[in-house]
């Protein structure tokens, strides 16, 4: 009887947490992902707060000259120098690393090995071509493309509903040029656009956000016009016309909170694609600026050193962990929000 009061919602989402392999990926992927968002302070070379002759720093905050800790230079001071690490060594003093003391910027210039090295109790999965901590690249990369993909749905969703609600709803010829818009515009060759525009632009993330926006929201328009093209005929509709409400209101209070299962159960796999678009392209040169940490570059390193097999093997293995776990939450999702199995 308990159930019986319950509503939809609550009742889907009963039926998503019984799915323990789909629920435990969401719990999973989202710790993943708010400890990504707190990169700095688990992947440093900067200590998180220090203390050198009475004087308390934070230097994860602000850059502050070596000569207050005995160097000679005004510079910023590198905090993986030996003779640094020394100082803080000493009576009275004191440094607090981040447990892996290099950020994916940072070049471990007193590598005992030539890189790309492999993995060690200094670098845990080793360092890339240039000397950079590959987990500290992995970190900030799986940060980066979850955020990207977290914007490049959100865009894609915004823009798919939109349209779709508009040829749904109205029919006709406004559905008429809107199908004839989209098959002209899903013909253009993207790949080759992203190829102009890179050429033409300095590379970004919001270039690169933007183009891939212009295309990400037709296969989901598709979906939002099939709902509103059958519930706009439905009874509670042509009673809210009855009763004088505008188009405005229907759409919004009536036809859309009833369309959005597709909307929501395709989420997690637009997620995937969108993290799977930013790798290729970054594989391919088109993606993200040069040394920004991310995912496609490292394996785009991995295929240039196939003898550092760690850096091929560590971003293969976060790439595949995060699409399973996106994946296992649509497929739970899809499940929760499936009429067919929605509780009496």
């Amino acid at each position: 009887m308990a159930s019986v009061s319950l509503s939809p919602s609550q009742r889907a989402w009963q039926r998503f947490r019984r799915n323990r392999l789909g629920y435990w990926s969401l719990v999973l992927f989202c710790l993943l992902f708010v400890l990504s968002l707190g990169a700095e302070l688990i992947s440093n070379d900067k200590p998180l707060v220090a203390r050198h002759h009475g004087q308390w720093y934070v230097p994860i905050l602000s850059n502050v000259p070596e000569t207050h800790f005995g160097g000679d230079f005004e510079t910023p001071t590198d905090y993986l120098d030996p003779f640094i690490r020394q100082q803080f060594e000493q009576p009275g003093n004191f440094a607090l690393y981040p447990p892996n003391p290099y950020h994916h910027s940072t070049i471990n210039y007193f590598a005992k090995e030539p890189n790309p090295s492999a993995p060690s109790a200094d670098n845990w999965l080793g360092t890339d071509d240039r000397g950079r901590d590959v987990a500290a690249r992995l970190l900030y990369g799986f940060r980066i493309s979850v955020l990207f993909a977290l914007a490049l749905t959100f865009i894609g969703v915004l823009l798919g509903v939109i349209t779709g609600a508009i040829q749904g709803f109205f029919g006709g010829r406004t559905d008429l040029w809107f199908q004839r818009f989209i098959e002209i515009w899903g013909s253009m060759p993207e790949l080759y656009l992203l190829i102009i525009f890179s050429a033409m632009f300095d590379p970004s993330v919001a270039l690169l956000l933007i183009l891939l926006s212009l295309f990400g929201w037709m296969g989901l328009s598709d979906y939002v016009r099939a709902e509103f093209l059958r519930n706009r005929q439905l009874d509670y509709v042509r009673a809210a016309r009855a009763m004088g409400l505008s188009n405005g209101q229907i759409i919004w209070r009536h036809i859309l909170p009833n369309s959005l299962t597709p909307v929501v159960t395709f989420l997690p796999f637009r997620m995937s694609a969108a993290i799977l678009a930013l790798t290729s392209l970054d594989f391919l040169g088109l993606g993200v600026p040069p040394g920004t940490p991310s995912l496609g570059e490292l394996l785009a390193q991995g295929k240039n050193n196939i003898d550092a097999w760690w850096i091929s093997l560590s971003t293969f293995g976060v790439l595949v962990i995060t699409l399973l776990l996106l994946t296992f939450m649509g497929d739970a999702l899809r499940d929760a929000l499936d009429p067919r199995k929605a509780e009496t």
